[in-house]
């Protein structure tokens, strides 16, 4: 079953963070959705995974609706947030033990699932130690093999390779890549185009609309003609040169408290 969006949108009071956005990712597939600072990414994955209520639209995941389906949606996907969301005051062992609890994996499986985990994100010797004492890119495989524990059909990303040297960096994507052999759909928001570039299909939205959808090639393609170009020469055609990061405006300060306030449970 694919993921579904229609005419989803998200307002924080009169502010659009995400304007009527349409789209589906298939089964399997592998997906990037790319956009500027303050474009509406973030807001778009937290619909996605119940995090956020849409103001208006539909989305499905698994033919399980967004609004009114939460718990089922939850459990069939897992997600790698754009930052920590470990417990550094536990080990990794102990992490994983809470995941497992709040997903309900069966007590029979729970050391099992544990220690393929650890064996999956390479930390099985590291297990006992405290996850403040992880590196970034530590942090980021304990992270990614606790969001498959329980075995989703559904990964999102949210600029997962964020912060990472390049050694971290490209060590994450190979084992992120390596997930499509287990037939994953993965939902990844990245900033690093060359990651978009392995994807079977890339949105790129910007100011909360999707401008545009389709392989690498077509965007190519269709943007600037040639198949020569880059994703990142497709997407400063389509989003400007102007840069995003000088000063934040009105728009981007009431976003930003919105994502870090009480908007969550509207």
């Amino acid at each position: 079953m694919p993921i579904v969006c229609e005419n989803l949108g998200r307002r924080f009071e009169d502010v659009a963070a995400v304007e009527s956005v349409s789209f589906r990712v298939e089964q399997g597939e592998f997906f990037a959705l790319l956009g500027p600072n303050g474009a509406g990414k973030t807001t778009t994955v937290h619909m996605l995974t119940t995090m956020l209520k849409p103001s208006h639209g539909e989305a499905s995941i698994a033919g399980f609706d967004v609004r009114r389906q939460a718990h089922e949606v939850r459990s069939v996907i897992g997600m790698v947030f754009q930052e920590p969301a470990l417990d550094d005051r536990l080990t990794a062992r102990e992490n994983l033990q809470i995941h497992a609890a709040l997903y309900g994996i069966p007590g029979r499986r729970v050391k099992e699932r544990i220690e393929q985990a650890l064996e999956w994100g390479q930390l099985a010797n590291e297990a006992r130690r405290m996850v403040r004492t992880f590196s970034g890119g530590m942090k980021r495989r304990l992270e990614l093999a606790r969001a498959l524990m329980h075995d989703p059909q559904f990964l999102f990303l949210d600029e997962p390779t964020i912060g990472l040297d390049p050694q971290g960096r490209r060590h994450l994507w190979e084992s992120i890549a390596a997930l499509r052999g287990r037939g994953l759909t993965v939902f990844m928001t990245t900033h690093y185009l060359p990651e978009a570039e392995a994807c079977d299909r890339v949105g790129i939205i910007d100011a909360g609309k999707l401008v545009a959808l389709g392989t690498p090639a077509e965007l190519k393609t269709s943007t600037t003609g040639s198949t020569e170009s880059t994703l990142e020469d497709v997407f400063i055609e389509l989003t400007g040169h102007q840069l995003r990061d000088e000063e934040a405006t009105p728009r981007d300060r009431l976003l930003n408290f919105a994502r870090q306030g009480g908007e969550h449970t509207r």
